[in-house]
């Protein structure tokens, strides 16, 4: 199959809190390549249930969602996805941004991957695996393209001014691990989350449950201290 870039994503979906719960702030999902916001269901219901309304968008319509969010806004992405969410946080005036498995300096995608590569190096969930193999949705392939030059350069990282949280996976074949810590470097104000033996699609790998705990954490923290994100519970 011939690779492509820029798939088309399910505009529109959502994911809300249950009626009784008050929604804490909005995150606005941004896919990658290949993918569409469907393939993100476990990560939106975990997040509406601890509050959080969820709604996917594409680079265009980002600016539509974000106009009718509940503060804090924060721009989620995976991938290009986390390139795009990269480059409007400002623009959108988003309160934060959520970064998995960032493409940064250089991806290591190689000219062709076969698909049970690609499925070996998205994730080892065999949950999401399945679901990727039975969804024609799905754009197979695309990981063996090229992150386009100009979105890539879209991303000034100095003026980023907002708190990141970057997700990425320790063991990711197609972002290296240290252009994650290369970009955290950048970033004025960054955490980066490693994932133990994680890959690329690091929001949907075996480990998404810890993942999406630690983002319900981290939206705490900016929720309630935006300026320096303390920890709101201590360990000793």
């Amino acid at each position: 199959m011939t690779a492509t870039v820029g798939a088309p994503v399910v505009a529109g979906a959502r994911w809300d809190p249950p009626a009784a719960i008050a929604v804490r702030g909005t995150v606005v999902l941004l896919p990658g390549r290949g993918e569409h916001a469907g393939v993100y269901d476990r990560f939106g219901r975990r997040l509406a249930a601890d509050g959080y309304a969820v709604r996917s968008a594409t680079p265009e319509t980002a600016a539509a969602v974000a106009a009718t969010a509940t503060a804090p806004l924060v721009l989620a992405g995976s991938d290009t996805g986390a390139l795009h969410a990269l480059a409007l946080a400002t623009p959108l005036g988003a309160a934060g941004v959520i970064a998995a498995g960032v493409p940064w300096d250089p991806p290591r995608a190689p000219s062709l991957l076969s698909w049970d590569a690609e499925l070996e190096a998205r994730s080892a969930c065999p949950t999401h695996r399945a679901r990727l193999e039975a969804d024609g949705g799905f754009q197979r392939g695309t990981l063996a393209a090229a992150v386009p030059p100009d979105l890539a350069a879209s991303v000034d990282p100095a003026a980023v001014a907002v708190p990141v949280l970057l997700v990425h996976g320790e063991a990711d074949p197609i972002a290296p691990p240290s252009g994650a810590r290369a970009l955290a470097a950048r970033l004025p104000r960054a955490e980066l989350a490693t994932v133990r033996d994680g890959r690329h699609d690091a929001l949907n790998d075996i480990t998404h449950r810890t993942v999406a705990a630690h983002v319900v954490q981290w939206l705490e923290r900016l929720r309630s201290d935006p300026d320096a994100l303390r920890p709101i519970l201590t360990v000793s």
